[in-house]
């Protein structure tokens, strides 16, 4: 074989090479979190149609989209730092805090809300009509302690209540532990656990029974309506898979108009997924409560951000919303939906 021709080899087979990566370039199977609550709906949804995947072929990808499940947002993170999950989704708290972690590295940031929610503290102690009356005998369930939404905002409620230096105060009564477990556990009266500071449907479900009452409402606490969960990944994710992406986007913007459109038929698939112990109208009930917002407009985490600055929860600031977020020519969205 004369040089000429090897050069030409050589040049074939790295064009070759070339072409398989880049077609190979994109992640074939996608690893998605969730966890326990309607809250999720819209990724419910979204996993029982097969958005994603419809989405995805409609960019000439052919994906399958993995679902996982979690009980708190901190096994999410760690998930997510070691490379066992792409797209993670739970609450502010968990969120912020692997956001300030990773903006030297793999600069994590929000790819889209998923809605606004209140949280209600529920308790089963009828010697408890504030957070003030929690004593040591009690123990207040949440996802995670110190870090969770509902961790982050009781001890944002502690400082309005106690004063300032007192975020702390009740952090030794919290106990880590998933919302189906912490509502079993609260209305049993077999354990420990006087108080559940929950989410959808776990909150509302609670308060059907004669002996519990809401001490804290989140909305109080932040002075409005605030984001709840949101779906959030690694710069090193977004930039390799911008098709993914996109394709998530597009899904999510599919699952929140079904949503909108058609509750009845949501609140059905949730049912059917979760095996909920929700009738049909009270699953609607929740979906179309005024308080509840199903969207991608992320909503007082400025707020919580400052709060976590000020407790030394995080150290990086940002001055914007749009800061936490990757910009709409990242993630591929339209900009009508850049935030």
């Amino acid at each position: 074989m004369t040089a000429r021709n090897m050069i030409r080899l050589v040049g074939t087979v790295a064009a070759l090479w070339a072409a398989l990566g880049a077609a190979s370039a994109e992640v074939s199977t996608v690893r998605l979190a969730k966890q326990f609550g309607i809250s999720y709906l819209p990724l419910t949804v979204m996993e029982e149609e097969g958005l994603l995947e419809k989405q995805a072929k409609a960019r000439g990808l052919d994906i399958k989209a993995e679902w996982l499940r979690f009980t708190g947002g901190s096994g999410m993170n760690e998930a997510l730092l070691s490379g066992n999950l792409d797209l993670a989704a739970g609450g502010v708290g968990p969120f912020l805090t692997i956001w300030g972690r990773t903006q030297t590295n793999i600069k994590v940031k929000g790819v889209a809300a998923l809605n606004a929610m209140p949280l209600w503290l529920v308790t089963v102690n009828p010697d408890v009509k504030s957070i003030k009356d929690f004593g040591p005998k009690d123990k207040i369930a949440l996802p995670t302690v110190k870090t969770s939404i509902q961790a982050i905002t009781l001890q944002m409620a502690a400082e309005q209540a106690f004063g300032a230096g007192q975020q702390g105060k009740l952090d030794p009564l919290t106990v880590s532990m998933g919302h189906p477990d912490a509502q079993t556990a609260m209305l049993g009266g077999r354990s420990e656990i006087t108080a559940h500071f929950g989410a959808p449907p776990f909150q509302e479900l609670e308060l059907k029974d004669p002996r519990a009452r809401k001490v804290l409402d989140s909305f109080d606490v932040m002075g409005g309506p605030h984001t709840f969960n949101l779906v959030w990944a690694s710069g090193r994710f977004v930039t390799a898979n911008p098709k993914v992406t996109a394709a998530f986007l597009a899904a999510l913007e599919d699952s929140l108009k079904l949503i909108r459109d058609d509750p009845n038929r949501a609140a059905a698939l949730w049912i059917k997924a979760e095996g909920a112990k929700l009738s049909q109208e009270e699953a609607v009930a929740i979906i179309r409560a005024p308080q509840n917002e199903w969207t991608t407009a992320p909503k007082r985490m400025l707020d919580y951000l400052g709060y976590m600055n000020r407790a030394g929860l995080v150290s990086a600031k940002a001055s914007a919303e749009s800061e936490l977020f990757f910009p709409a020519s990242d993630t591929g969205a339209p900009k009508e939906a850049a935030r």
